[in-house]
């Protein structure tokens, strides 16, 4: 079984940085490709990154510069360091096995089977 269990949430103030964790068990994280995703309320989810062993990584828009995903092999693991966080980055963030490519310069990131039960990032002053 996969198992996908995110951590690191919290309150950070606007301008701070967190890290989120997200522990896999069942698969390992080089031969899944492992996405992050956030989902505000009352909003859509988002992808906003993702790595895999090809090419990439993969960052959305909104948090491209500020955002870092990067594996932690000997932990399996998958992070996700949030810098210069702002309150439109409040949100639920889950990880999840992932699709990811690049389309038209705009990075893809599409959620697949397994997820995550989520962290809350909260970012007020």
């Amino acid at each position: 079984q996969v198992h996908l269990v995110e951590s690191g949430g919290g309150l950070v103030q606007p301008g701070g940085s967190l890290r989120l964790s997200c522990t896999v068990s069942g698969v390992t994280v080089d031969s899944y490709t492992i996405g992050w995703f956030r989902q505000a309320p009352g909003k859509e989810r988002e992808g906003v990154a993702c790595i895999n062993s090809g090419d990439g990584p993969y960052y959305s828009r909104v948090v491209e510069g500020r955002f870092t995903i990067a594996r932690d092999r000997p932990k399996n693991s998958v992070y996700l360091q949030m810098n210069n966080v702002g309150p439109e980055d409040t949100a639920d963030y889950y990880c999840a096995t992932a699709n990811c490519y690049f389309d038209d310069n705009y990075s893809v990131i599409k959620g697949e089977e397994y997820w995550g039960q989520g962290t809350q990032v909260t970012v007020s002053s």
